[in-house]
């Protein structure tokens, strides 16, 4: 039987077919377009960052005499976004002098560089995350280490090649061996803890502590920005500043994991922790929630079998996503004895949980706290299997009153007060260990000694 059809159904079937017809050409591939430049000077390197609506196509290269660094960008056009490049370099970065750019060939733009330097660079592509879209990244790392004292740009190095974890191990960091039974000090009278503990008087078995303070994010991760434009990347840097001076003071040996605008790794953070050996890591954060009625400062430490509250996991997962948003290669390795990992890091997360309380304790006599007890989340900056680690979350961003006190520089050195009190009541009840191998745990707590 003959099928008839309405002309209601003649003119959809004909309207389909069309469809059909013009949808490839319709929906073919836009050509990217350039939508923001970035350069973010910095002595550890120097990152220039392209941004565009789709994945750039792209392949570089290398010349000397003088020295530059070519990078060619397929089926592109030049536009005002990118012709603006040059202007974007600074005078005093160390490893750029001045960007050149031009349409080298109908689909081609080529961007010339001058290098002030040798360099190492590192190119790689970031999928659209947070507010970002589509961003091709230049690292342009030094080729040799500026501080032979301070690791940085070897453990940048290891980690652009895979070779760091996120837990901070791998083949440029000592091995993580079980804790050893520790012999039973001598009883002696316990420091005050408002007191700094005693200067050493055997050098056989007193040292200098090592500390190392991580102002959180950086470069093109701001972290959490408040309402009034305030940048939690350019608050925390200011006061681990403070508080390295005031714990310097003390007689403590103190590092930063960046001490200028420049981004990180996490897992290079907790890295550059365990090749200087050190006794304790602090995280300093000022970070914001979903509602600006948060407030109050907290301090966590790490916990692998999930968040202790609601708050704690969401602050987890967006300080978890900093290198998704500063821009890393994918990456790390992953052999780790995982055995030997999580009886390490048993030990060390009471010793961080002692170590969260004094510092709460004393953060808690300038701001409200956020609860009345330290926090626990599975934070991948406190995973140093043999260092006792705590993140501090100085005050809500998003919340208008916090906001105000952390613009100032008075809250500001509160903090640093806080931190550094708490960390020198801590070590009052800690009998440093004479070793400077991570090969075993930096302290030897008097209350596990009995």
């Amino acid at each position: 039987m003959d099928k008839k059809f309405t002309r209601r159904q003649i003119v959809r079937s004909a309207a389909a077919g069309l469809l059909f017809t013009v949808t490839p050409a319709a929906f073919a591939k836009a050509a990217p377009q350039f939508v923001a430049v970035r350069i973010w000077p910095a002595n550890a390197y120097s990152r220039i960052t392209l941004e565009s609506t789709e994945k750039l196509q792209y392949n570089y290269f290398t010349l000397d005499n003088p020295r530059r660094l070519v990078l060619d960008l397929k089926g592109v056009q030049l536009n005002e976004v990118l012709q603006s490049i040059n202007s974007k370099v600074q005078r005093s970065d160390p490893y750029i002098g001045i960007i050149r750019v031009g349409q080298n060939t109908a689909d081609t733009v080529r961007i010339v560089i001058d290098l002030k330097t040798d360099v190492n660079p590192q190119l790689f592509t970031l999928a659209p995350v947070a507010n970002f879209k589509h961003r091709l990244v230049a690292d342009l790392y030094p080729m040799h280490a500026q501080d032979a004292n301070d690791p940085l740009m070897a453990l940048l190095e290891d980690y652009s090649k895979g070779k760091i974890s996120n837990q901070g191990t791998g083949s440029s960091t000592p091995p993580v061996q079980p804790p050893p039974e520790v012999p039973k000090p001598p009883k002696t009278t316990k420091t005050p803890d408002d007191t700094p503990p005693p200067p050493p008087t055997d050098r056989k078995h007193h040292r200098q502590p090592i500390i190392v303070l991580d102002p959180g994010h950086g470069g093109e991760d701001p972290g959490a920005i408040g309402k009034s434009g305030l940048r939690e990347k350019d608050v925390v840097l200011s006061i681990a500043r403070e508080t390295k001076k005031r714990m310097e003071g003390m007689g403590y040996k103190v590092y930063m994991t960046r001490n200028e605008d420049v981004f990180i790794p996490l897992g290079v953070r907790v890295a550059k922790a365990r090749k200087l050996n050190a006794d304790l890591f602090i995280s300093i954060h000022a970070d914001a929630f979903t509602s600006p009625s948060a407030r109050g400062t907290g301090v966590y430490t790490l916990s692998t079998k999930g968040a202790s509250s609601a708050a704690a996991k969401f602050l987890a997962q967006t300080q978890n996503n900093a290198d998704a948003i500063g821009g890393v290669k994918t990456g790390g390795n992953k052999d780790i004895d995982s055995t030997i990992l999580d009886m390490t890091q048993t030990v060390t997360n009471k010793d961080s949980a002692i170590l969260g309380k004094k510092v709460l304790n004393e953060l808690g006599k300038y701001n409200k706290l956020h609860k009345g007890d330290i926090d626990q989340a599975n934070f991948a900056v406190l995973r140093a299997p043999d260092i006792p680690s705590i993140l501090v979350e100085t005050a809500f961003l998003s919340n208008p009153e916090e906001e105000r006190k952390l613009s100032g520089m008075v809250f500001r050195r509160q903090c640093a007060d806080a931190i550094t009190a708490g960390v020198r009541s801590y070590l009052a009840g800690a009998v440093l260990a004479s070793h400077v191998s991570r090969q075993q745990p930096r302290f030897a707590r008097q209350h596990h000694l009995g």
